[in-house]
């Protein structure tokens, strides 16, 4: 369990960052949290030469808000700091659900949302209502900025767009229309810290008339190799009054357009089911938040 011999990077500025980024390329990994980073490298999976750790760049780090235009999130702002934000938990409250789930006190203290995305686990939690919140994500280099959905920058399980010499900096969050509301949940196998065997997240919009649902995203996590965005639950919801009978159907649509794997943690069956649960629940609870307003 002892680290290989490594050399450390504590770059103070943007700049000096994505120098080393640059100059160093895949003898280098970066350090966030470095709670999946550290124990990579103690189980040798990864083995680099150098850690650029990111920390002290304050560019990199916290939550900001306009108005009309939404949230900035820093890539190194830690999980915590996300689930005791007030600005989250008004304005993007399945983020700050999700923010609460992960992990421990401890972990949750030490991760952060850029290297929760980045990893890309399927069973992740935070990208489920990022990309539900229609969040894009700003990668960075000596060359320049470039910025993608979040949805298209985890590529698969594992897996992600950065080119060499980028690094994901920030996200953006689009701020919510009127009569919004977003909600996420997961289920386990217990109650307790352990990796999400489905976990899921709806952003939900109705008409002035309180009943028409006007735009809907529904993500699934877990059940594919990068988070699922439902095109199935929109199509069938949109521009209908919501009620319990379209509410079974949109349930049912989601289960049908999971594409889970069996593993230890769940079977593609019980999956499945978990899903049209999940998509019941929170379609409901979206919709009565919406109507609380």
């Amino acid at each position: 369990m002892y680290l290989d011999h490594f050399e450390y990077h504590a770059p103070q500025t943007s700049g000096q960052a994505m120098d080393l980024i640059e100059s160093l390329g895949d003898k280098a990994r970066l350090l966030a949290g470095g709670t999946d980073l550290l124990l990579m490298m103690k189980d040798k999976t990864l083995k680099p030469e150098h850690l650029i750790d990111i920390n002290n760049v304050e560019e990199y780090k916290g939550i900001s808000y306009e108005p009309g235009k939404g949230a900035v999130i820093g890539a190194t702002t830690k999980i915590a700091d996300l689930e005791h934000s007030t600005l989250i938990q008004e304005k993007y409250y399945a983020l700050h659900q999700a923010a609460g789930e992960l992990g421990s006190t401890q972990v949750r203290t030490m991760a952060t949302v850029g290297g929760n995305s980045c990893h890309a686990s399927p069973a992740a939690e935070t990208p489920t209502p990022l990309v539900a919140l229609g969040a894009k994500v700003v990668l960075s280099s000596t060359s320049g900025e470039r910025e993608m959905p979040l949805e298209e920058f985890i590529t698969g399980n594992r897996m992600n767009a950065l080119a060499e010499g980028e690094l994901l900096t920030r996200f953006l969050v689009p701020d919510l229309p009127p009569k919004s509301a977003s909600r996420y949940s997961y289920i386990g196998l217990r109650d307790a810290m352990e990796i999400d065997a489905v976990n899921m997240a709806v952003n939900l919009t109705v008409e002035d008339d309180g009943r028409t649902v006007k735009d809907l995203r529904l993500v699934m996590g877990s059940v594919a190799p990068r988070p699922l965005v439902s095109t199935e639950v929109p199509s069938l919801m949109i521009g209908k009054e919501f009620d319990e009978k379209l509410l079974e159907k949109a349930a049912q649509a989601a289960s049908e357009e999971a594409k889970p794997i069996s593993d230890i943690r769940a079977s593609a069956e019980y999956r499945r089911k978990v899903v049209a649960v999940l998509a019941r629940r929170l379609l409901k609870n979206a919709f009565d938040a919406v109507r609380e307003v």
